[in-house]
């Protein structure tokens, strides 16, 4: 590892040893995890324990220090079993960003703004270097969402957007009306399965809502649309995710 970060905002190098070559891939996706630690010191250990077996490009505090861990260059072992846009090998193709953040377990408080300004620089530097496109700024759980939740519905992805970083359309007010929920099958589900496809999401069309359904629904609430998580896709849910597919690049 080199003694200085390849990354300007990053102030120190604090190396892992758990990563891997990328399989001649390069990064085309930019992973948002936060790690569900009670406290930073210990989450930094875990990600340098090599009997730990994970770990991160960048680690940043809640006082927005950040850090590097592993080289760009190398496949850190951040999003562990996952998939987007059929893409199976995530971390080959990803840098892996880890927020010191108790997450849900430890009641989901606000993030710090400090710790919000240091990840939006951190994310634009990323961004540039490595021509990652809008809408491959994904949270840890749209790419795993029947085991992850994080970073979790209070992450700012509003303000990340208005500063340029992510795909994000203003989500349409949540309220009462038509929805689907899980039991319901049908065309209609099967139409909802594979706007979530067409958008990247590892969602089977089954025509049944079943528990990776609601698993992926609720994934897509956390980011995209965080006033209510409940796995129903509410006619909210569904023009927010319509809205999203119609403001891809071609």
């Amino acid at each position: 590892m080199r003694l200085a970060p390849e990354s300007p905002v990053a102030g120190a190098v604090v190396p892992s040893p758990n990563h891997g070559a990328r399989t001649g891939r390069r990064p085309d996706m930019l992973i948002l995890h936060y790690t569900g630690m009670e406290n930073a010191v210990a989450a930094l250990r875990r990600l340098s324990d090599p009997l730990a077996e994970v770990s991160a490009h960048y680690f940043v505090f809640e006082d927005g220090r950040v850090v590097q861990m592993v080289p760009e260059g190398r496949r850190a072992w951040h999003a562990g079993l996952a998939c987007w846009a059929g893409e199976r090998d995530v971390n080959s193709r990803s840098l892996g960003v880890e927020i010191a953040h108790p997450g849900h377990a430890g009641g989901l408080p606000p993030y710090p703004d400090a710790q919000i300004d240091a990840v939006v620089a951190l994310c634009r530097d990323l961004l540039a270097r490595h021509a990652i496109p809008p809408e491959r700024v994904l949270a840890h759980s749209d790419v795993a969402p029947e085991r992850k939740e994080d970073p979790g519905e209070r992450f700012p992805w509003a303000r990340l957007a208005a500063e340029g970083i992510g795909h994000y359309v203003a989500p349409a007010p949540a309220g009462d009306g038509r929805f689907l929920a899980p039991g319901d099958a049908g065309q209609p589900v099967e139409a909802l399965q594979a706007m979530f496809a067409v958008y990247g999401y590892d969602q089977p069309v089954t025509g049944l809502y079943d528990a990776r359904t609601q698993a992926v629904v609720t994934a897509f609430q956390r980011h995209f649309r965080p006033a209510r998580i409940d796995g129903i896709a509410d006619a909210s849910t569904i023009k927010t995710l319509r809205d999203l597919i119609a403001t891809l690049p071609a």
